[in-house]
Order: C-alpha cells, then structure tokens, then sequence
C-alpha cells in the first residue's frame, strides 16, 4: 500500500511517500520558522496561508522524487488533530478533496501519535510496550503505549510544556525562533554552573510537569543581569541559555527515569521536537545504560513534524481495516487517550 503524508498542524508543511513494503519512499518538510520567527511564536492565520502556498507544489515534489504519479498512490492520510484550526483545515481539505478524485480513501491521523511512532520508520524499532516521553510543541508527556492506539497518559505539563518554555525564554532574551534550537546553541558555549537553576517537581512523588516557575526564575536572572535596561552581555546570555538547559534536560530525564522504574519497563522511546536536542540525548542515554533499560529515538528531522510519521500512522490504521468519510472534521483539542486500538 502506497500512502501519500500530510503534515499541516502548526508551523511545517510535511509531505512523505510510504511505501508497506517499501519503507519510506520520499519525504520533503517546507519550514515557515523564519515567518514567524520576528514575533517570536507562531502566526495562526500566517501559517494556514503559507500552507495553502505550499502544500500542492510540495506533493508534487515528492511524488517527483519517488518517481511516480497520483494515480499510483492507495491512500492519503492527514493531520485530524491536534493543532491549530486553520492550519489543520488546509491538509484535511487537500487530503479529502484528492481522495475523492482518485476514488481512494483518506485517514485523519492523531499528531501525537505520528511523534510517537516515529522511532517506527528507523532500522531498529522499539517493540510494545515502552514508555513513551513526548516533547513537542505545546505538549510534555509520559504516555504508557501498549500497542499502536492504546495509550496511557502517566504524567503531562501542568502548565507551560517545555517547548514553550522554550519558545518563550528564548524571546525573553532576544533570540530567534524556534526557542529550542537557539537555547541549545547558545548553550554550547556557555558555563552551566553559574546560575542556579531549580530542577521543577523532581522533589516529589508523581510524573507530571511544570515549567512556568522555571520561566519566572529565568525571566528574573535575565533582569537582574540586564545592563542600561537592555539585556545581559552575550556571555551571560550563554550561561544562563547553558544553566536552562540543563535543569529542563535534567528534569525530563528524571521524570522519564521514575515512569520506566513505576511501569516496570526497560523501553523508553523520545519523541517530538525537543527529542532532537543533543544534551537531552546524550544524558538519556547515559542515564538508560546506567540502569540496563534501552532508549529509542526516531532522527532528528523526524523529530520536528514531517509527513513521514503521518504516512507511517496511517498505513498502519489502513491496514488494519480503519477508514473515515471524505467530510473535513478536524480536532484542535483531541487527547491522545481517546483513540481506538489498531483493528479494533
């Protein structure tokens, strides 16, 4: 079964070719970062635009790279949900309306289950059941995966997800945008041991996340060290970017650590955008081979939102027999716990 990807959920156009046999036979992501990126965040109505730019040149591309024609695919699957609304509303529109033409069917594929079955499209799979820690966007959680569509959420952001934590600091003192790939940069020149840095929520029994005490102590080191009203010398910036870091890193690792241990499991997969960050990497893996469990990531451009994983997300659900009418009903708010078991 060929399935043709889409990815239109914030601020990505993602497009994929997957192939059941095959594997993944093309895969092309248009970023809009740097239309967003002078205010700081996403745009809304901005990026439903771009995408309604993008999305048909890009499809084209990809079926170009794999040498082949609309007539040849078997399925589309889309981003249903979560995300923002109008952004959503221009992949299920350019999914079902080309469905229809092609009299092939269309899937709307929950987001977050695409980050978590990412690590799937690599050469060494994770097998159910594992935990599963998401880091993307708007969201932070511990979910218990016990096969493709049934999930457990064990532990999630009671507050600002660590992406927006990051998304916002980085703001805060005058970097770019995306927050996460600034900070990290300019972490890796800076002193991690300057600045005191709270590690949120790791002093007390649970699994769940708060990020917005972490913002305030930063928001109130860059005051602090500001000079003339301004912001702090590049080197402090660094040293604080190096200080946050490390006590967001740290507590995702702690978190991650505690549900393996609760759960009884010795999987732990890491999926969504801040999956890409190399510190995070680097002590989980550390952190996994210290207590004999195994840590899975999906590559770093699967990381960031792509079609490749909706591809995927939806083969799987399409093989198993799952089909969806043609009308276009997307979910901005659809919690991953509410979806069906694969074939059920």
């Amino acid at each position: 079964m060929r399935v043709l990807g889409i990815e239109t959920s914030c601020d990505e156009t993602g497009i994929a070719l997957y192939d059941s046999k095959a594997g993944l036979l093309a895969n092309r992501v248009y970023s809009q970062a740097p239309i967003h990126s002078e205010f700081g965040g996403v745009i809304p109505e901005l990026a439903s635009r771009d995408h309604v730019k993008k999305i048909l040149p890009l499809i084209s591309l990809v079926l170009r790279d794999a040498s082949l024609e609309k007539t040849d695919l078997n399925a589309i699957s889309y981003t249903r949900g979560p995300g923002l609304a109008g952004a959503l509303m221009v992949g299920a529109g350019v999914a079902s309306s080309l469905a229809f033409a092609l009299k092939i069917p269309a899937l709307g594929i929950h987001h977050m289950e695409g980050h978590l079955l990412a690590p799937m499209l690599e050469n060494n799979p994770p097998k159910f059941p594992f935990i599963t820690l998401l880091v993307s966007g708007g969201h932070t959680q511990l979910v218990y995966a016990e096969a493709i569509g049934k999930y457990r959420i064990i532990g999630e952001s009671r507050d600002d997800a660590a992406g927006e934590a990051f998304d916002k600091i980085a703001q805060l003192m005058g970097l770019g945008y995306p927050g996460g790939a600034e900070i990290s940069r300019m972490a890796q020149s800076g002193n991690v041991t300057r600045f005191n840095f709270p590690r949120p929520m790791t002093d007390r029994p649970g699994f769940d996340f708060s990020f917005s005490g972490l913002k305030t102590h930063t928001k109130n080191l860059v005051l602090d060290n500001s000079e003339s009203g301004g912001l702090p010398q590049p080197g402090t910036i660094a040293d604080i970017c190096a200080g946050l870091q490390e006590a967001i890193v740290d507590t995702l690792v702690v978190k991650s650590l505690r549900a393996l241990e609760s759960e009884g499991l010795s999987k732990l997969v890491i999926a969504g955008g801040v999956a890409s960050n190399a510190r995070l990497r680097e002590k989980l893996n550390k952190a996994t081979l210290d207590i004999g469990a195994s840590v899975f990531y999906a590559r770093p451009e699967f990381c960031t939102d792509n079609g490749a994983m909706i591809a995927y997300a939806g083969c799987q659900r399409l093989l198993a027999g799952e089909s969806s009418s043609l009308s276009i009903a997307v979910k901005p708010r659809w919690p991953i716990s509410q979806l069906s078991l694969l074939g059920a």
